[in-house]
């Protein structure tokens, strides 16, 4: 083996990109025979396509494609997987089209064959001489040989580099799917209510305060507790959940405070709980106004002192975790009625954050509705559905009682039910049709005119304020959230109306 070859098979073996591989391939084989022009070939949907081109106008032949039908060198090298040497215009197999365009023609064509490792050929290099003479090149059959040997190599790492990359680039897109999928944060739309609630998040994130987050089933309270918990230093350690109305009382005890062994039947071990679990964390308690009364006071410990006790023992034990409550109900209503702790809620509301419903925030609809769309379809391996205009519409109209909860589900639906690419309002629920309590009238804008007509704006408020509070049965806390105010200033347009229960 020549010195030559040494430094080829050196230079080769480091290199595992394609494009840099084929810049490599192409020079040195150049070099070794001391000519200006290479190119290396590949067959594509019928035609040979030029990939990589070196040396006197590559510019001009890099991309160059070649007639399948017509006779080339490159054609015979592809379809008799053997080294062939060509004189320029003279040769049959010589496709003098292809350099119709440049300025400096061929004379001497070298060609080899590049084999995969089950010996089939998938490409075509081109050694060029393009001197008058056509003499520069070492044609001895010795050499040639040692060419040979060196290109099949060449091609083997080269078809390496191949697979490589198109591995590289199939892990890249499961990298991208994987994303899409544990992409759980909150969508970011244009609507200035939940722009509000992103900036509460990321300042609230820079403290180690409570965080009462508050707002209707299905607003993305626990999205934001995530992101609150992203944000913050804390962010390294466990982000711990729990779901105060979602089991008994006794087992909700042992799963935020732990037991020990033998504390009751089925306790055959020590358990940390939550508190200590997510331990330089953030713990978050969805329907805090749902815990019972004893739990109150225990959690009431945890905030004051950072202390629990598991049920079963009697060393209380230091925990150091941030909590981020959350509820659905109104609390100031639950204190007033003995549900829920005074002392409680004032430590859980330091920094106090209300979530908007859907149906306050209809432009970001777009924005969550593309990105359940792409979530979704990721998961599942498929291609995501459109929304056509009119579909789009109706949604609009739609009044999401069941808020971004009901939203996500629905797009789940619409991705496996809806036949076509583009979802259609024929392929909504019945519940979106009729527009639910969002909905305008039949008739449209003359009929919504209508209804104004010798009205004053007292009137309506009035009528809007009546009407609110019926439908929550006068729970004047609910109908104020509705309504978007707070309920002092609820109680107050209540006054001045002079609207009264019965």
């Amino acid at each position: 083996m020549t010195a030559d070859s040494l430094q080829f098979f050196k230079l080769l073996s480091g290199e595992l990109a394609p494009d840099k591989l084929l810049l490599k391939f192409l020079m040195l084989l150049l070099e070794l025979q001391n000519v200006e022009r290479g190119s290396l070939w590949v067959r594509k949907d019928g035609q040979y396509v030029c990939v990589e081109a070196v040396g006197v106008q590559s510019e001009e032949v890099r991309g160059m494609r070649l007639a399948g039908d017509r006779p080339s060198i490159v054609g015979w090298v592809m379809e008799n997987g053997r080294m062939t040497v060509a004189e320029a215009g003279r040769d049959a197999r010589h496709f003098k089209e292809a350099e119709a365009g440049l300025t400096v023609k061929s004379s001497l064509i070298l060609g080899f064959p590049l084999f995969l490792r089950d010996g089939s050929v998938y490409g075509v290099v081109e050694i060029i001489d393009v001197s008058a003479g056509g003499d520069r090149m070492n044609l001895a059959p010795g050499y040639l040989d040692l060419l040979q040997n060196i290109v099949d190599v060449g091609s083997i790492a080269l078809s390496n580099s191949l697979e490589f990359s198109a591995r590289a680039r199939e892990a890249e897109e499961l990298r991208k799917a994987v994303a899409a999928l544990r992409q759980e944060g909150p969508v970011a739309g244009p609507s200035r209510a939940f722009g509000k609630v992103l900036e509460s998040a990321a300042s609230y994130a820079a403290t180690d305060y409570p965080v009462l987050l508050t707002g209707e089933s299905g607003v993305g309270k626990e999205v934001v507790a995530r992101e609150i918990h992203r944000l913050s230093p804390r962010r390294k350690a466990p982000f711990l959940a729990q779901n105060c109305s979602a089991i008994p009382a006794t087992l909700l005890a042992s799963e935020l405070f732990g037991y020990k062994k033998g504390a009751f039947t089925g306790a055959y071990r020590d358990r940390a709980g939550l508190f200590e679990a997510a331990r330089g964390g953030t713990v978050f308690l969805d329907e805090i106004g749902d815990m019972p009364a004893d739990l109150q006071a225990a959690l009431l410990r945890v905030l004051q002192d950072r202390e629990v006790k598991p049920l079963g023992g009697n060393t209380p034990r230091t925990v150091d975790v941030r909590i981020i409550a959350a509820s659905n109900k109104d609390l100031e209503e639950a204190m007033a009625s003995g549900e829920f702790r005074q002392d409680l809620y004032f430590r859980l509301n330091v920094l106090p954050l209300r979530l908007p419903a859907l149906r306050e925030r209809q432009e970001d609809l777009p924005y969550l509705l593309s990105h359940f769309m792409a979530r979704e379809a990721a998961r599942l391996g498929v291609a995501p559905k459109t929304f056509s205009p009119a579909c789009l519409e109706a949604m609009a109209a739609y009044a999401w009682p069941g808020n971004v909860r009901e939203l996500e589900n629905l797009v789940k639906q619409l991705l496996v039910a809806a036949p076509g690419p583009e979802v259609a309002p024929a392929d909504l629920p019945a519940r979106l049709g009729e527009g639910g309590s969002a909905a305008c009238p039949a008739g449209g804008a003359a009929q919504a005119a209508d209804l104004f007509a010798g009205r004053t704006w007292e009137d309506l408020e009035r009528e809007y304020l009546t009407r609110l509070l019926t439908r929550r049965r006068w729970n004047i806390s609910a109908a104020a959230r509705e309504a978007g105010v707070n309920r002092s200033t609820f109680d107050s347009r209540l006054k001045r109306l002079g609207i009264r229960k019965g």
